[in-house]
């Protein structure tokens, strides 16, 4: 596995397929949309092209107008008999952004559990059901753009990577951010299946972009890519709107306000919220943290409210829902002042998070983290010393490191306070942006076919 340094390199023509998040802030679309911006800035041309909705995210949206995969289109030609022979004009017309938000907002979503058969003939390109879909993309990045490298945000939406091989010739990548959880929701027999048809494709993929060594080991297994395949590059945040770090511990130190702990991510079990109010109400039992409070902020759809129900229920039964305050979906202003209004963040994930954006947008800040040891969260520790690392699923643990790091704020401030510098300094996105283009021109100059 190679990791990049950063060089002064010529610009560079991109073609990033980047798949939308129905509705929702997704942290792949965030991060993609952060490092295509940040690649603009630095003179390269990146076409961010969203597939299957709009993407959303809480910065300026640097993604194309024009929509493939258009996600009814998509639904209707794997489920209805004939559809996908009906001409364009016929159906072109429901990939129109306004009527994918409609049919989004109405509680459509990505469920892995029933998306089995459809993820399958995705992946098959021009031999499944989308077939007119894959040639549309690639005819239309040909014609359009012209790009000297093409790179999915997943593996599950590389069906089209042999037709790019054979119609534009070019380096292709792939970043791998998440997709083993989505296919190990996936339903048998199509997981398997799945499996096998993405051993297909993987000699059409020259690299796989991630964050983590552990995740390059771990989807070196799990795809069966060789390790050479593998190419490391840092996570990158958007620092150009936040205030100045902070310098000291007792800058901007809110002593008058109770002990708090956010929690910034969507409500999903995936990310831990349950495991976070288990420890929140043993927290509370403790000597001395009767008052801590707990802020919530992240995205909820129709399928994700009844969890985040049962968990308000847990704090009413307890006697402790007052000391809860829920945000619900934040904007970009609103996540900053929700990031100044806690003294801990902790996002308790049960599954091996790949990348951790919360991480760095909270130390960013100046605001420590307590994570589980597992998946990205320990490399992150590692390279920031911004915060701590707890047994995973385990909700006293977590408890008394909280309890540890708000019985002494001036000590977690300033654990914050160095983290910030780190961050700003070493994953920030113009050096996110920098790797990346880095390894493209490598791809490039080294003549990858």
């Amino acid at each position: 596995m190679h990791q990049s340094s950063p060089n002064s390199i010529d610009p560079i023509t991109v073609a990033y397929i980047t798949a939308g998040g129905a509705g929702m802030f997704c942290g792949s679309c965030m991060r993609d949309n952060t490092v295509a911006r940040a690649m603009h800035h630095q003179g390269h041309d990146v076409h961010l092209i969203p597939m299957y909705t709009p993407i959303r995210v809480d910065e300026e949206n640097v993604s194309e107008q024009t929509l493939f995969y258009g996600g009814i289109n998509v639904y209707m030609e794997q489920n209805v008999p004939g559809y996908r022979f009906l001409p364009n004009f016929l159906t072109r017309w429901l990939d129109q952004a306004w009527i994918i938000r409609w049919a989004t907002s109405r509680g459509i979503e990505t469920n892995a559990k029933q998306l089995g058969a459809l993820t399958l003939s995705v992946l098959q390109g021009t031999a499944g059901k989308q077939r007119k879909e894959a040639i549309r993309l690639v005819d239309w990045v040909a014609g359009s753009i012209k790009p000297q490298v093409v790179n999915y945000s997943n593996m599950l939406i590389a069906g089209s990577a042999p037709l790019v091989k054979e119609k534009i010739d070019c380096p292709i990548v792939v970043t791998l951010q998440g997709d083993d959880v989505f296919m190990d929701e996936l339903p048998e027999p199509y997981r398997s299946k799945c499996f096998q048809q993405i051993s297909k494709l993987v000699p059409s993929i020259d690299k796989f972009v991630v964050f983590s060594r552990y995740y390059a080991d771990y989807m070196a297994d799990y795809f069966g890519i060789p390790e050479e395949k593998f190419h490391l590059v840092p996570l990158g945040i958007d620092l150009s709107d936040l205030p100045d770090a902070p310098t000291s511990a007792t800058e901007d130190l809110a002593t008058d306000r109770h002990p708090t702990i956010g929690y910034l991510a969507r409500m999903a079990p995936e990310k831990g919220l349950h495991l976070l109010i288990d420890a929140f109400l043993h927290l509370r039992a403790t000597p001395g943290m009767e008052n801590a409070r707990l802020k919530v902020a992240g995205w909820a759809g129709p399928q994700q409210q009844p969890y985040l129900d049962e968990q308000f229920e847990k704090l009413k039964a307890a006697g402790h829902f007052e000391g809860c305050e829920y945000l619900g979906t934040v904007d970009r202003n609103q996540k900053l002042e929700f990031l100044k209004s806690i003294d801990v963040l902790s996002v308790p994930t049960t599954y091996r998070e790949p990348k951790g954006l919360f991480v760095l947008e909270a130390m960013a800040a100046g605001v420590p983290v307590v994570q589980p040891s597992h998946g990205a969260f320990p490399e992150l520790i590692e390279a920031t010393q911004g915060g701590h690392l707890v047994p995973p699923h385990d909700p006293i643990s977590l408890a008394e490191k909280l309890a540890e790091v708000l019985s002494d704020r001036e000590g977690a401030k300033q654990l914050g306070v160095s983290a910030s510098e780190t961050v700003r300094t070493h994953f920030n996105a113009q050096v996110a942006a920098a790797k990346t283009a880095e390894l493209y021109q490598q791809l490039v100059s080294q003549g990858v076919r």
